[in-house]
């Protein structure tokens, strides 16, 4: 599963910048050609951002990566049961 997120992050963000290139190098007297490849490099874009981040839970889960750093938020639930009571 991660290599084939892996090759669907490549592929994303190739058509992110190839429709991107070509939407904003385009010919301005074709505004429906510009308007594709916009909305196609967008697309891209954004399935680029969520391979990416698949990827990047999978190293965490995997030990591949460091896990994020998180604060230990467990007595605050005990100051607020003790505030409240």
């Amino acid at each position: 599963m991660p290599k084939l997120l892996a090759l669907l992050n490549v592929v994303a963000w190739s058509g992110f910048w190839a429709f991107g290139y070509l939407a904003i190098t385009g010919d301005a007297s074709q505004p429906r050609q510009m308007t594709i490849a916009a909305i196609l490099a967008a697309v891209g874009g954004m399935v680029g951002i969520w391979a990416y981040f698949q990827l990047v839970r999978h190293a965490e889960r995997s030990g591949y990566a460091k896990q994020r750093n998180r604060a230990d938020r467990s007595h605050l639930e005990k100051e607020y049961n003790e505030e409240n009571s």
